[in-house]
């Protein structure tokens, strides 16, 4: 098969205060997986359910990119309407202990956060995960914060970014477990190797590419 002829769709939504992208990838198979469930209103969890339900996908994968509270507010929904386990990377797992002082620093109430992190599986860099005939390869990318990963389909020629990097922007540093430095190397030295017209789709914000972001990122960028 032509790696061209059935590329994932990608299904992005914005979702509560914070302006998080949760991106639901499928194909022509209807397998699909959601990255970064996190619709925090009743609205938004409707219409998250109601998408899914009205193009019969079935989820094969309900994956993070890092556990940071507001990237987990729709966890609970899928995993227990689809019986399904949150994958994420075991170094953020500490965030879970502490997300109701979370949640009221930013104003929200801690009634919509009770995900247990005994659900979750864990992934590493260089698990594969793998849905209808597409495949994401997970790089772990500490910096924003220790389990911090990103899911690249190199066939697709896409990346996921979670929080790590942004159009002209990187994910802030100030949260526990952050590192600047870190993030910088990781991003120059684990993303900036991936082809220039890789389209990147992170956790806030519009897309962009990687030849874009070396070209122009004020924080990481080669050609500044």
């Amino acid at each position: 098969m032509n790696q061209r002829s059935a590329l994932a769709k990608v299904k992005t939504f914005e979702f509560n205060p914070l302006g998080v992208n949760c991106y639901l990838l499928s194909d022509e198979t209807k397998e699909c997986v959601v990255i970064d469930a996190s619709a925090f209103y009743a609205d938004e969890r409707e219409l998250l359910l109601n998408y899914l339900l009205d193009h019969d996908f079935v989820i094969k994968h309900l994956i993070n990119t890092h556990l940071h509270f507001d990237h987990l507010f729709g966890i609970n929904m899928l995993a227990s309407r689809f019986d399904l386990t949150l994958q994420y990377h075991e170094a953020d797992e500490f965030l879970l202990e502490d997300i109701k002082s979370q949640l009221q620093m930013f104003g929200l109430p801690s009634t919509n956060m009770n995900f247990k992190p005994e659900t979750g599986h864990y992934l590493i860099e260089g698990d594969v995960i793998t849905f209808g005939n597409q495949s994401l390869s997970v790089i772990h990318v500490p910096g924003h914060s220790p389990g911090s990963i990103v899911f690249y389909n190199e066939a697709a020629g896409t990346l996921f970014s979670g929080d790590v990097l942004f159009h002209s922007g990187i994910g802030r540093t100030d949260l526990p477990g952050g590192d600047y430095e870190e993030l910088v190397n990781n991003i120059r030295t684990k993303l900036f190797i991936l082809p220039d017209e890789t389209v990147v789709y992170p956790g806030h914000g519009p897309a962009t590419t990687i030849g874009y972001e070396k070209k122009n990122n004020p924080f990481v960028g080669l050609e500044r």
